[in-house]
């Protein structure tokens, strides 16, 4: 137990022992019977002493309830009856037991307390009338149930935090996995772009080796195209380093898509009910096959998620090759379609795969729909 609760036991035991001996040498009116203070002091100062262990050790707390039978039993029955010095201290003992006991003692410290009243209200011709026997019952009662109700409070607050603290590490370990697959996807994915690229420069520089001598303008092309691709290869391959992949994962070698296979996704779109209209700005320009293929993807996922989770009938896609980005934005008329299901990991693949060129990914609502704007930063090669 902490220092804090300690203090807190201590604390309150003390509180105790001072309103029943404040009670018993002033005396109050509340004090009935003809016994003696000092009995009264003992079986004050001993009852709180046990109270300090209401959380440390319950059952010696528990203990406490035999204090005050001892001494009626050794003065032969000729003690005091008090209010603040016996009943309430007997109150806040059901209540820390009920609050803070483990087990069936949460169940036998209330048992125990009308037992104690019970006895007291039989036994001591001061109490046995029947609004006594009521009033005692009432307060013990009501002690057990204010302290199981917080009892019962705190543990389903308990409950709530674990779930909530059990859904935060459950969303993040599925962002984790979408990110290790995404990255896992794209390394396979630049693995094919990357040997394309080597393969050409092996062509290339075995043509310019045969007509170095005979074609010398010939073989100079050829070298500037082995650095062009080269440059472009390398780039690819940094930014394979660090890259997660399952070592089981499955190659597939098929040539992966770009810029140019945007209408054929486009029409496949169409098949589905999506009817979408495709904007290409800045045609012509020569980009390095792993942005195209992002780009690609980005729009493919975006498609994706107007089928899935927008009652749109339309979509628009823009690309736009610029001088230093290629901006792609895909845009729906909405609007949301009401789900339960949790969400997906589309937006964070997308952007695992945007940020790995450099590249950011924003989605916002609009007024009737959603967009999606992905930049590319185009690198110089």
């Amino acid at each position: 137990m902490t220092r804090a609760r300690w203090a807190l036991d201590l604390a309150l035991a003390a509180l105790l022992a001072v309103l029943g001996l404040v009670e018993v040498w002033l005396p109050l009116e509340s004090v009935m019977g003809e016994g003696s203070a000092v009995v009264s002091t003992v079986g004050i100062v001993a009852f709180a002493a046990l109270m300090t262990q209401r959380r440390a050790r319950p059952w010696l707390a528990l203990a406490s309830l035999l204090v005050w039978p001892v001494l009626g039993i050794a003065q032969g029955g000729q003690m005091q009856v008090l209010f603040f010095g016996q009943l309430v201290p007997v109150m806040v003992l059901v209540y820390s037991l009920a609050r803070h006991g483990q087990g069936r003692l949460r169940w036998v410290a209330p048992l125990a307390g009308i037992l104690f009243v019970s006895t007291a209200d039989l036994y001591i011709p001061l109490l046995q009338e029947p609004s006594e026997l009521i009033f005692h019952w009432a307060g013990v009662i009501l002690s057990f149930l204010t302290g199981h109700s917080l009892r019962l409070a705190e543990d389903r607050a308990v409950r709530e935090a674990v779930r909530a603290q059990e859904a935060r590490v459950s969303a993040r370990q599925r962002a984790m996995v979408a990110v290790a697959e995404e990255r896992a996807r794209i390394a396979r994915e630049l693995h094919d772009i990357v040997a394309h690229s080597v393969g050409m420069i092996v062509v290339q520089a075995g043509a310019a080796e045969q007509v170095v001598e005979e074609d010398p303008e010939f073989a100079r092309r050829a070298l500037g195209t082995i650095r062009t691709t080269g440059s472009s290869a390398l780039a690819e391959m940094r930014r394979l380093v660090g890259m997660l992949r399952a070592p089981d994962a499955e190659v597939d070698f098929a040539p992966q898509p770009g810029i140019a296979a945007l209408p054929d996704l486009v029409a496949s779109s169409g098949e589905s009910g999506l009817e979408v209209s495709l904007t290409t700005r800045g045609e012509g320009r020569r980009l390095p096959r792993g942005v195209e293929l992002t780009a690609y993807r980005v729009v493919q996922e975006a498609l994706t998620n107007v089928r899935l989770h927008s009652a749109a009938t339309r979509a628009e896609v823009v690309v736009d090759v610029g001088g230093d980005a290629l901006e792609v934005q895909i845009r729906d008329e909405g609007p949301a379609l009401p789900s339960e299901e949790p969400p997906g990991h589309g937006l964070v693949g997308m952007r695992e795969r945007v940020a790995l060129y450099g590249g950011t990914v924003t989605s916002e609502p609009t007024e009737s729909g959603f967009t999606v704007r992905a930049v590319l930063p185009l690198e110089q090669v």
